[in-house]
């Protein structure tokens, strides 16, 4: 009878020991908040990668209507600074960037959701930290003022007051022209449907970010001129990428592939091909 027993507690612990290396073997499927290391473009060790990125796939919003940060090709596909920029730390991350163009106001309702994340130059705001969370800043910018070449009566925020004004729904020159006394604003799905508007001469002025500001008046001179920021009390702004609200490591792979660009060198080179050239 001790025999049997013996032999019984053999195959128990047997089966214990089977049972020990068949969990210690167990992968366990990475959620928002699992940790590991993978090896990026140009032997860059990024750390902390999200759930959305195991299937290899980073699906990108923008709206490729606000040059030099986005725009669209001589290919009919997005362009520009911003694109460039994710897809480095796309490369980084180990990824394939799959980017879709979208109307600007939809794209943070749409991040976690048709999208993993956005970039757009997209200013950090309150309003749209209460839906996503942003990256680390990467680019500072400011807000100025389109008017037509022989205007003469605008010259500052007070002058605006009462004026038909155009801006890109959901972007800062919406919100500020929301609150200046009296002012017409229209909105436009992108900047350059407002931009044409004020050729036309159905608008008094359009508020829009410097960049893409300085483009549109060099690409119309003689027909458009830019005025200075300073003039109107405008402070500085700062781009980010739009990620999900509960999605904390994807924020952090994608502040580290940043970093890691700006260290490399890489974001000063795309700086100096799209924006600075």
């Amino acid at each position: 009878m001790k025999k049997v027993w013996k032999i019984a507690a053999l195959m128990l612990s047997f089966a214990l020991i089977l049972g020990c290396f068949a969990a210690c073997g167990e992968t366990k499927t990475p959620t928002a908040d699992s940790e590991h290391t993978t090896e990026g473009e140009g032997g860059t060790t990024v750390m902390t990668q999200s759930s959305r990125l195991t299937d290899g796939v980073l699906t990108v919003g923008t709206n490729a209507a606000f040059p030099p940060f986005e725009y669209l090709g001589d290919d009919g596909d997005p362009d520009g600074f911003d694109i460039a920029l994710i897809e480095a730390i796309g490369e980084k991350l180990g990824v394939t960037v799959e980017v879709m163009d979208m109307e600007f106001d939809s794209l943070c309702t749409s991040v976690g959701n048709r999208i993993d994340v956005a970039i757009a130059g997209m200013t950090v705001d309150p309003e749209r930290e209460k839906t996503v969370t942003f990256s680390d800043t990467y680019y500072k910018a400011i807000q100025n003022v389109l008017v037509p070449a022989d205007d003469t009566a605008i010259t500052d925020m007070a002058s605006l007051e009462g004026k038909v004004i155009g801006v890109q729904q959901g972007t800062t020159g919406d919100m500020i022209a929301d609150e200046i006394a009296g002012a017409d604003v229209r909105r436009y799905n992108t900047f350059a449907l407002a931009v044409e508007d004020l050729k036309n001469g159905n608008l008094d002025a359009v508020i829009i970010d410097q960049n893409p500001a300085e483009v549109f008046a060099g690409e119309n001179e003689g027909v458009l001129k830019l005025l200075g920021a300073e003039n109107f009390g405008f402070t500085d702004e700062y781009y980010a990428i739009a990620c999900p609200k509960d999605d904390t490591a994807l924020v952090a792979s994608i502040n580290a592939a940043l970093a890691a660009l700006q260290t490399d060198g890489t974001f000063d080179a795309l700086v100096a091909e799209y924006i600075e050239k």
